[in-house]
């Protein structure tokens, strides 16, 4: 994952992120991640997750190809929330479709290995909704972690429809 400024125009986004500050910093919105099919990953993370859609856009031209710096990049991005904290933007690359996909194999030691952190879901509920869906647990369900010195209480590790990592965690 990369971590890039990206203002929102004039009238978009959240009115947070265009008051005037002396901050260099003001947050984070959201997290983008690549996807192979928009409808797969809204089953995951909207259906089993519960996130819900906050917009969509085709994105093409110019500017798309310098910010993603992939030449003819045209994409279809949604945009996902929940009841709070950043958001998810999901970008499906219409063009063009040569990316590669996550290794098979990747594990969670494995110095490409990255997680996007959900919270506020119970972690067994969270578990037992991702093995009725089939999907691919990493952790061997959710693990409790009775001190609290990693921040929560419990957690379950799944991967999404594309490979990506994802940990839902409960205080």
């Amino acid at each position: 994952m990369r971590w890039k400024f990206c203002p929102s125009p004039a009238g978009k986004g959240n009115p947070k992120w265009h008051r005037r500050s002396d901050k260099l910093f003001l947050g984070i919105d959201h997290t983008a991640i690549v996807i192979s099919d928009t409808e797969a990953s809204l089953q995951f993370y909207r259906d089993v997750l519960g996130m819900e859609v906050a917009g969509e856009s085709e994105n093409y031209g110019p500017e798309q190809e310098r910010l993603n710096n992939v030449f003819g990049a045209r994409l279809h991005i949604t945009a996902l929330r929940a009841a709070a904290g950043p958001g998810i933007e999901f970008l499906e690359y219409l063009a063009p479709r040569d990316g590669r996909p996550y290794p098979q194999d990747e594990k969670s030691n494995d110095l490409i290995h990255w997680q996007t952190r959900f919270l506020g879901i119970s972690a067994d509920q969270a578990a037992e909704n991702l093995r009725k869906s089939r999907r691919t647990l990493i952790s061997t369900g959710a693990i409790e972690l009775p001190d609290g010195r990693a921040g929560f209480r419990k957690a379950v590790i799944v991967r999404d429809p594309d490979g990506h990592a994802v940990e839902v965690v409960e205080q």
